[in-house]
């Protein structure tokens, strides 16, 4: 049974884990999101001389030597055509959702869209509401891409605008894409949207266009989400981690075996194995890099919910759950 407790994370406390991130150099916020805080690295960053505050992955607050910041330059700016595909080396990604603390309060929806230019109604991240059988409570299910290691929408791309990364991103080039939607037909997560809209703050032919950043979503094409990779060459988590009230979606790195929602770093293999932590529809194949914990011991009862939508969403979601 899901636990009713009334607790809430503060404006205080949710500004503290934003400023957290804000705060830290680019190598301090890597050094967090991947749980290494420097120490578990070959690399040797140029040092300025001063000092920063890292987390570990034991959730200690260190000082490590603060790199000189070179992220107004390359290689922290988005990377831009070929080089976009290649991936950022010794990455690899992953993402790990606690259905546990989920309340549907919709911040990592919102975060999403504003930070992709997207449109009130383009949703990246989305939230459902599920329910496994008769006998069990719904429970609320973000979803987004889940950049799987064998992909079908790259596949099913006759142009090659569908690509998967060596650090385990799947991205769209908007560039390349010509519409035919053969990708969005391949997908069984139903994560991409198409443009049917000009995007009238930009060119088709804009230069500071990156498949990093999925701005601008051009019209005609395919967009989906991705991983925020570009705010990764700068040292920051995904609009959604970042975003989110309760800390519910963390980000991190399989190589440095660390995932973080901004105020916490865990180990993902450890956290994994004892909190039984699954794939969505595994049976499929598709080895996604998105993992969710069970919504076991839930935080909040999953009516709370329906505080952020409107009677006609409400209406929607409980019919849905109806016919399952």
């Amino acid at each position: 049974m899901a636990q009713t407790t009334n607790t809430e994370d503060s404006p205080k406390e949710v500004n503290s884990r934003r400023d957290f991130l804000r705060k830290g150099s680019a190598f301090g916020l890597i050094a967090a999101a991947t749980g290494a805080a420097g120490l578990a690295s070959n690399q040797d960053p140029k040092k300025s001389g001063e000092k920063i505050k890292v987390l570990t992955t034991d959730g200690k607050v260190i000082e490590v030597d603060k790199p000189v910041d070179d992220c107004e330059i390359e290689p922290c700016a988005p990377a831009k055509g070929e080089a976009a595909r290649q991936g950022i080396p010794g990455r690899s990604f992953v993402m790990v959702i606690d259905l546990a603390k989920c309340k549907n309060a919709r911040k990592c929806v919102e975060a999403c869209q504003e930070g992709h230019d997207l449109l009130p109604d383009q949703e990246f991240m989305k939230v459902h509401l599920m329910k496994d059988n008769p006998d069990a409570e719904p429970y609320w299910f973000p979803k987004n891409c889940f950049h799987c290691d064998n992909p079908p929408c790259v596949k099913v791309c006759p142009v090659g605008a569908t690509f998967k990364r060596t650090d385990n991103v799947v991205l769209v080039d908007n560039d390349a894409c010509i519409g035919c939607k053969f990708c969005v037909s391949a997908c069984p997560y139903s994560a991409r949207i198409f443009n049917w809209e000009d995007k009238k703050s930009y060119s088709d032919d804009d230069p500071n266009y990156s498949p990093e950043t999925s701005v601008p979503g051009q019209h005609g094409t395919v967009s989906k989400c991705d991983f925020c990779v570009g705010r990764s060459r700068e040292g920051k988590l995904p609009y959604c981690a970042t975003s989110c009230p309760m800390g519910a979606i963390y980000f991190g790195d399989k190589n440095e075996d660390a995932v973080t929602n901004g105020e916490e770093t865990l180990r993902f293999k450890q956290l994994i194995k004892d909190r039984i932590g699954y794939r969505y529809l595994e049976e499929l194949g598709t080895k996604p890099n998105v993992y969710y914990l069970p919504p076991t011991d839930r935080m909040f009862p999953y009516e709370r919910g329906f505080n952020y939508l409107s009677e006609e969403q409400v209406e929607v979601m409980k019919n849905s759950i109806k016919s399952k």
